[in-house]
């Protein structure tokens, strides 16, 4: 058939247009996201598969917790996969121990073997918890490695010492398999993501430096909210650097100094969009203005600087700190100094960001150090931790797994400890969310796709399969979709419900074996368990969204209390706890439905007032006389505000405005040489408390 020639230079431009936007088409986010599910999918099943070969060859009994393992301890980077091997490897064999050294001696008494099996699970889930980060994993698995042996091993005791070998063996061999193929096949390292991520929010602390200089609340507002985010996000992609393939790995006491800048910044901007707003920056053209206006010009560039502007400017905020501080007649002086005294801590903090995030590719090291404008000790990041709530979800775990083992004793059902087993890895792999409902849905979305996809395997495919590459060619479809799914984070959870059903319920075992009936009960015991534990975390796991906002809140006010007396950590550690708080409370705030702005506001205000009251604390002992006196009674006025149990009232805050009032008053007249200084923490006492308006005055007539 002829092409007619009006079409041919359509068709040819057509194609053309096709073939220059095909290279933009693939770099577009969506298309890389697939292209990186695509490739881990396949790197996973590799190592599933060369975990299973390697299982049949040296005849393991059961090498299909070899693939299982695979499936579990990949991830999209080489290094957290490598790291979540190594945490696997530590609780699967703590576990076993601890199975290993229950079961033999209580199995004759079945409630008490129950009851130190429960406790042991939830023991393990209490200390996950506790500890907040990747290394949870360990506990986690030295929890559920118990339930997965112990409960099942009861029938057979003898047995178990064979059994948790065996088992600590296939779980060594799909580890390897898959930290070797994630290392060494197209790896992608953590390091890029993580400098990557870094170089963002270093960004983003210059703009929301230079947001808070020109008086935009709103912007700031979600500004700081998400670089509490980040620094969480930063601290957990952290912790994978030492098992990344990457040649050169940031050092881990520089990534602590940038966190502790980055930390300070983010209530310091706050502070300084107060005083900037008081005293109606931006309306004048005297000294601070100016210098407002050139530290927000110099944010804002993006070219390196080599230090000299920064000093420059420092030394102009620090000569105007002393002016401002020195002429007590002028109506803004004391807040205006310590606006420029804020101003020069912020230019350093954002120098010492620059120039720290610039070592981690020039090979920076500590001799260097010293010219850095804040502390040259590291604090680094920290968790904040609630044994309570640990404590009661580990207790609501013990309760779900007791319950489902009076019903196996009673009932006497021969899939008992299939059941109960399965029940304790729902407890353990879920216990970590304060609504895990929703995630164990989705794992049961995903066991109905894994159990059906296996009977049709069981029964329909593998019988016909007599040869290794032909098993490999009939699994690659399942697992590749499957594994596709499980590099996407909303599809994770379905996807561990496919890969973990369908190598236990199709039995890739030595040989084949299909057995309807044990098939049947099997999936019988997979659905009641995972149905029993939807039902019981509900009703003894979850925690509503309300009730652990209330609790965060209720920890920082007693901690603000703390502070007040002397009794709470330094301020590196303080700004960073509340930091990892406000981190905690989005998530929880858009699961509550709530308006987030005027609770996360409460949470940088109890932020500011215990950095604030904790170092003002520290100047008692040095402050002299009736001033002296009535800091200290100041101090405790705040202490029992915030500890009681009731909100703080505009009264109180009122009270409080009064006494620091007085305070001031007292130490103007004073010539103590801590005078500055106290006062300057006065100043940032009253802004913090909201009375920002009041503080001006007093501060003028001090």
């Amino acid at each position: 058939m002829n092409t007619p020639p009006s079409i041919c230079p359509r068709l040819i431009k057509a194609c053309a247009a096709v073939l220059q936007a095909g290279p933009s088409v693939l770099r577009t986010p969506a298309m890389k996201a697939d292209a990186d599910a695509i490739l881990f999918s396949a790197k996973s099943f590799a190592a599933a598969m060369l975990a299973y070969y390697i299982s049949l060859r040296i005849g393991l009994p059961k090498p299909f917790w070899a693939i299982v393992t695979v499936y579990i301890v990949s991830q999209t980077s080489a290094g957290a996969s490598l790291s979540r091997g190594v945490y696997r490897f530590a609780g699967t064999l703590i576990g076993a121990m601890a199975t290993v050294a229950i079961i033999p001696n209580f199995v004759n008494d079945p409630i008490l073997c129950s009851i130190i099996l429960a406790g042991w699970i939830g023991l393990c889930l209490f200390f996950s918890l506790l500890d907040r980060t990747p290394r949870a994993y360990a506990f986690v698995l030295s929890g559920y490695t118990a339930s997965l042996i112990g409960f099942p091993s009861v029938l057979d005791p003898g047995a178990v010492f064979d059994t948790a070998s065996l088992r600590v063996q296939e779980i060594c061999i799909g580890i390897l398999c898959a930290a070797l193929i994630h290392r060494y096949i197209l790896p992608k390292p953590m390091t890029g993501q993580f400098t990557g991520k870094l170089s963002a929010t270093l960004r983003d602390a210059r703009r929301l430096a230079g947001d808070a200089l020109a008086g935009t609340p709103e912007e700031n507002r979600q500004d700081r909210y998400q670089l509490s985010l980040d620094l969480l996000t930063l601290q957990g992609l952290a912790t994978h650097l030492p098992y990344d393939p990457a040649a050169v790995t940031p050092r881990r006491r520089t990534l602590q100094l940038i966190h502790d800048r980055l930390a300070r910044l983010l209530p310091l901007t706050a502070v300084i969009e107060d005083r900037v707003h008081c005293l109606g920056i931006g309306d004048g053209d005297d000294d601070l203005t100016a210098l407002v206006g050139d530290v927000r010009a110099w944010s804002a560039a993006t070219d390196t600087d080599d230090g000299k502007t920064a000093a420059r400017l420092m030394g102009r905020a620090r000569s105007l700190q002393t002016q401002r501080g020195a002429d007590a007649t002028a109506p803004d002086g004391a807040v205006g100094a310590n606006l420029a005294g804020h101003l020069a801590e912020m230019i350093g903090l954002l120098h010492d960001c620059d120039r720290l995030g610039q070592s981690l590719s020039t090979r920076w090291r500590s001799r260097q150090a010293a010219p850095l404008h804040g502390p040259k000790r590291a604090s680094g990041y920290v968790y904040h931790r609630d044994p309570w709530m640990a404590a009661r979800a580990a207790l609501g775990s013990i309760v779900a797994i007791l319950g489902g083992c009076a019903f196996w004793i009673g009932s006497a059902w021969p899939e008992g400890g299939t059941a109960v087993s399965i029940l304790g890895v729902c407890c353990t792999l879920f216990g970590n969310f304060d609504a895990p409902v929703p995630f164990v849905v989705k794992y049961i979305i995903g066991s109905i796709y894994g159990v059906l996809i296996s009977l049709v395997y069981s029964f329909a495919i593998l019988p016909q399969v007599t040869s290794f590459p032909v098993l490999v060619a009939v699994l690659a479809p399942a697992f590749l979709f499957a594994g596709s799914l499980q590099a996407r984070l909303p599809t994770t959870f379905m996807a561990m419900g496919i890969t973990l059903t369908i190598p236990i319920l199709s039995g890739l075992g030595t040989a084949y074996a299909g057995d309807f009936a044990a098939a049947l009960n099997t999936v019988i015991a997979l659905f009641a368990a995972i149905g029993f534990g939807a039902v019981s975390m509900s009703l003894f796991q979850t925690v509503p969204a309300d009730v652990s906002i209330n609790r965060l809140l209720r920890l920082s006010r007693r901690d603000v209390g703390r502070r007040a007396l002397g009794g709470a950590p330094n301020e590196a550690h303080w700004a960073s706890l509340m930091i990892d708080r406000t981190a905690l409370l989005l998530p929880r705030l858009r699961a509550s439905g709530k308006a987030p702005a005027d609770i996360l506001d409460d949470t940088l205000r109890h932020l500011r007032i215990g950095h604030a009251a904790g170092q003002l604390r520290k100047t008692v002992p040095q402050t002299k006389g009736e001033a002296g006196a009535a800091l200290g009674a100041l101090l405790s006025a705040i202490a029992a505000c915030f500890r009681a149990r009731r909100p703080t009232m505009p009264a109180d805050l009122v009270g409080l405005d009064q006494r620091i009032e007085a305070v001031m008053a007292m130490m103007g007249g004073g010539a103590d040489k801590n005078r500055s200084r106290t006062l300057d923490l006065l100043i940032d006492l009253r802004f913090a408390l909201g009375s920002g308006g009041r503080a001006k005055q007093g501060a003028s007539g001090s």
